[in-house]
């Protein structure tokens, strides 16, 4: 049986019985409970003057509102933090973490959430949820309201998000995301992201070997104002692939799905994806090192098993025709 990697209150989760209120859904009146949730929310930015501002607005304005923001700043050389600094005085629970300017560097986003999730511990409050927010997304009013109210009628939901495409994602998607606090406490990383590359992807399956579940809320939509892959390109989608030990079948699937459908990463992007998958070369050193043998053979066993699913549906359906 394969060691699971979660603290051992994750593999025990607490149903508390909750009042019942009604609450209105998609247009559907539905019997819900008291909504007791809270969150902070962590952005990261560079140079983004021309973003910053729409997408504080868009966690601000949140009808449900955040306890706290933390913005990171990366060294930006433009007037970023000198917006941030403007919001601040009428803002009082915006906090701002400002970095050297070290040139661009993707690894330094991971290391980012974790200063602001540093900075969150040393603020003190019991918070529920944080939420990953991005220096190029706007979110409508109710964004964090509805993730919220599927996080607290399901408390073995431990990450969730809305979409930003027609097309709804497999995954959650980064931006976006809320994160179960009392979960994330609990994971191998103890409260904070592991700073290696495909750490968004890792904490999905972390989630699941944890015995919780993830989702993506199709009723909660954002946008990004910003094009993907404008800097990197797509090379962590690729090259984390390999570093997570996705099984070669899964991997060439999602390619095909991606260049089919121009989903996630556009077709150009996903070509840049699979070319990063067969290009990289195995590190034990660094951001872009391997993950431990026990994590890689976990997500492999998981794709394994949905690529045989997927087989056998194939099959019926051939079958069937016959």
């Amino acid at each position: 049986m394969q060691k699971s990697l979660c603290n051992e209150n994750n593999r025990n989760i607490v149903r508390d019985p909750v009042a019942g209120v009604m609450t209105r859904l998609n247009n559907l009146v539905v019997l819900n409970f008291k909504r007791v949730g809270n969150y902070f929310a962590i952005l990261t930015c560079r140079n983004s003057q021309e973003n910053i501002r729409p997408a504080l607005i868009s966690i601000r304005d949140q009808l449900i509102k955040p306890e706290y923001v933390i913005v990171v700043n990366d060294g930006s050389s433009d007037k970023t933090k000198e917006i941030v600094e403007d919001m601040k005085k009428q803002w009082s629970s915006l906090y701002l973490i400002n970095n050297p300017d070290l040139g661009y560097d993707i690894s330094r986003v991971v290391k980012n959430w974790n200063a602001a999730i540093r900075m969150a511990k040393e603020i003190g409050l019991k918070i529920d949820y944080h939420m990953i927010a991005t220096d190029d997304t706007v979110y409508p009013i109710d964004y964090a309201e509805k993730i919220m109210l599927h996080m607290d009628i399901n408390p073995s939901l431990a990450i969730a998000s809305g979409m930003y495409t027609r097309h709804k994602p497999v995954m959650p998607p980064g931006a976006g995301r809320f994160i179960r606090n009392s979960f994330f406490e609990g994971t191998t990383w103890k409260g904070y992201y592991p700073e290696q590359m495909g750490y968004e992807s890792v904490l999905l399956y972390e989630a699941m070997r944890c015995g919780y579940s993830y989702e993506v809320i199709i009723d909660a939509k954002f946008e990004h104002t910003r094009s993907l892959g404008k800097h990197h390109k797509f090379y962590e989608f690729g090259a984390s692939m390999r570093t997570l030990g996705y099984h070669p079948l899964f991997v060439f699937g999602r390619f095909l799905k991606y260049i089919i459908t121009g989903q996630v990463t556009s077709r150009i992007g996903a070509v840049y994806m699979i070319f990063y998958y067969l290009s990289y070369a195995p590190k034990i050193h660094g951001y872009d090192r391997m993950y431990d043998q026990d994590i890689r053979n976990y997500v492999r066993s998981i794709q394994i098993g949905r690529l045989k699913h997927a087989f056998l549906k194939i099959k019926g359906r051939i079958l069937n025709k016959l």
